[in-house]
């Protein structure tokens, strides 16, 4: 699978060390950044991923940040993510499963990388379930995206 993935400054090490994994797992890694420790934003990265997945240039993402939360917030706000923000392998899997969440987003201070290669497994192993009530609800997550949209547009 190929799977993009990205992150800020505080979560540089943690990427770095899941991109070799993720090759021994048999996926290609899309790399979008950052490539240092130099201070960065994690909007950046949240919509680089996301970009990547709405192209249709990768399957799944990966965001990284220092808690996750801040990353989660912003790959949420693109119409078409499902970004789950995730420091347990339950919730990992179960996104997919139920909530076919296309981006698992991890905090780097929250959760070492032993966890973070467990949680990436779960998520890259899971497959959406499309039991008719999960396509209900995710049918509504996308009703709530298009209606906030025309509100906004008509606004503008």
């Amino acid at each position: 699978m190929k799977v993009a993935i990205g992150a800020d400054h505080a979560g540089f090490e943690l990427k770095q060390a899941l991109i070799p994994y993720l090759e021994q797992q048999g996926h290609l890694a899309l790399d979008l950044g950052t490539h240092s420790q130099e201070p960065t934003d994690y909007p950046d990265y949240a919509e680089a991923v996301a970009n990547a997945l709405l192209r249709k240039q990768a399957e799944r993402g990966i965001l990284i940040c220092g808690s996750g939360v801040g990353a989660s917030v912003a790959a949420n706000k693109i119409p078409g993510i499902r970004a789950g923000l995730c420091h347990d392998s339950y919730s990992a899997h179960q996104g997919v499963e139920h909530d076919n969440m296309n981006i698992l987003v991890l905090g780097a201070w929250v959760i070492g990388s032993e966890l973070a290669r467990e949680f990436v497994s779960r998520f890259l192993q899971a497959n959406f379930s499309g039991e008719e009530r999960h396509l209900r609800r995710l049918n509504k997550i996308r009703e709530l995206e298009l209606r906030y949209l025309a509100k906004q547009k008509k606004e503008e």
